[in-house]
């Protein structure tokens, strides 16, 4: 799946799930809408907490048009969403229709049975609908056989968000008035101590919410990125098909610099304990100047009024980002239960689901960008902020893909390592662990040894892999990855 589109709880859940990731799309407390018992009944499951009102939107109006049929939404608790639905497929009550779980890969999910392949409704001519390259084997299409869609545009996957407020409070201005956006590392660390200092202590310059272990491992994905690890927390440096947490000194580096901003007092020092969405309001009552999220935070924000901030992605030490985000042609988000009772009315949902007018008014409502690239113009965006983040398609470009080289590598299932890159990046932070190149050497360690351990485990089973499919030696990080096969 694409890590440019990964949503809140996509990039949490990955983090949690393979110790290699922590990125996401709205986490909290399980929801539902009740729905009145008559006609068919569809039950709908995903993670989306900001997301909520445009889905509540999409409900009514699928509804109205399609009046013997009812959605009930099961909002599920974000890190728990793998383990929900494993146990609800397990226990034959699994939901109708579902978010797919981004961890493990489709594939698996596919092997399992859990899913009914769509080719009976996504005709050719569906399809077509869709940008070149949407569907790919290996990613949403499984022996032949289409599974899912993608949903999303190529976009940023965080940014580094800055309180207007604040910011002039601390006098971070241009000579024009307008907001000193910081584009360096230095610049954010200046920008935090004048923050800080000018409030006297009242205030602090950077805050996150990390209770839910994913908030920090943001922290480390963007600034990594833009310093040129290719990689992120998402995964191994395709140039070299390894994991580079001790090799790439761009990773000590940073946290070196987090572990100054924290003895410094320039962060708010309850980040580890409260949860992102505290955070979020804790920033937008101008506790602290910037934190780290993606543009999940922004509808939420400006339902509640707050407008007051600025934008910026991929700060790196020079200005100009050395890395970026990288997706992959074709991705996936919904799917069908193998066990939908009424096959047709789940896929009328999925289809109004991935309709382009629903995707328009995801656009329109600041939730992100859409697949279909005519929703994306600016001019039918209303809010200035959702402006800059539109403004940021650059910073994402499409990256290598061993599944689309390889189909076969696609059923390497690569077991999940302990402790996990959250576990140790909070080690880090509270001190536990004393020597950062030595923990992330070893973190390094253990993920390459767990991914040369499931390919020798499929190439025992009879796939033909190696190692050397995650090794894209011509790729230019700096530019788009044209897919080679063989």
């Amino acid at each position: 799946m694409s890590a440019i589109q990964l949503s809140r709880r996509q990039l949490l859940g990955a983090a949690v799930a393979t110790g290699g990731a922590a990125f996401l799309a709205g986490c909290g407390d399980s929801r539902q809408n009740a729905a009145p018992a008559q006609g068919t009944t569809l039950a709908y499951w995903d993670w989306y907490v900001s997301q909520a009102p445009w889905v509540d939107n999409e409900i009514k109006l699928f509804q109205q048009a399609n009046g013997k049929t009812t959605i009930k939404k099961t909002t599920q608790v974000t890190d728990k969403y793998l383990d929900l639905v494993a146990l609800a497929f397990r226990s034959g009550t699994a939901p109708d229709v579902l978010l797919l779980p981004t961890k493990p890969k489709l594939e698996t999910h596919v092997g399992e049975g859990w899913l009914m392949p769509l080719d009976k409704w996504a005709t050719p001519e569906w399809r077509s609908r869709f940008p070149a390259n949407s569907f790919v084997e290996g990613v949403n299409i499984f022996g032949g056989k289409v599974y899912s869609a993608p949903f999303s545009g190529l976009a940023p996957a965080l940014q580094l968000y800055i309180h207007n407020g604040v910011f002039k409070e601390a006098g971070l201005t241009n000579p024009d008035g307008t907001v000193l956006i910081p584009k360096t590392w230095d610049d954010i660390t200046r920008a935090a101590e004048a923050i800080t200092s000018k409030s006297g202590g009242k205030v602090f310059g950077l805050g996150f919410g990390n209770a839910q272990k994913g908030a920090l491992p943001w922290l480390i994905e963007l600034f990594c990125r833009g310093a040129g690890s290719p990689g992120g927390t998402q995964s191994v440096d395709y140039r070299t098909g390894k994991w580079a947490y001790g090799t790439d000194r761009n990773y000590a580096d940073f946290l070196a610099l987090l572990l100054d901003w924290k003895s410094r007092g320039f962060i708010y020092p309850n980040s580890m304990s409260i949860s992102d969405e505290q955070a979020r309001a804790f920033f937008s009552k101008g506790r602290f100047g910037m934190i780290v999220g993606g543009v999940w935070n922004q509808a939420p924000w400006e339902e509640a009024g707050f407008k007051d901030y600025s934008l910026m992605t991929l700060p790196s030490p020079t200005g100009t980002p050395q890395g970026f985000f990288y997706g992959a042609p074709g991705s996936y988000l919904m799917g069908i239960s193998a066990k939908a009772r009424n096959p047709d009315q789940a896929w009328a949902w999925l289809d109004w689901f991935y309709s382009p007018a629903a995707g328009k008014r995801w656009v329109q409502g600041g939730y992100g960008l859409s697949v279909y690239p005519e929703n994306n113009d600016p001019a039918g965006v209303t809010s200035p902020t959702f402006k800059q983040y539109v403004a940021m398609a650059n910073t994402a470009l499409v990256g290598p893909v061993p599944a689309i080289r390889n189909p076969e590598i696609a059923k390497v299932e690569v077991a999940p390592v302990q402790p996990d890159l959250p576990d140790v990046a909070a080690g880090i932070y509270t001190g536990q662990l004393k020597d950062t190149p030595k923990a992330l050497k070893e973190l390094e360690d253990r993920l390459n040894g767990a991914l040369g351990e499931a390919v020798s485990k499929a190439r025992g089973q009879g796939l033909k892999v190696s190692m050397d499919d995650y090794v894209f030696a011509d790729w230019d990080i700096a530019k788009p990855y044209t897919t080679k096969r063989g």
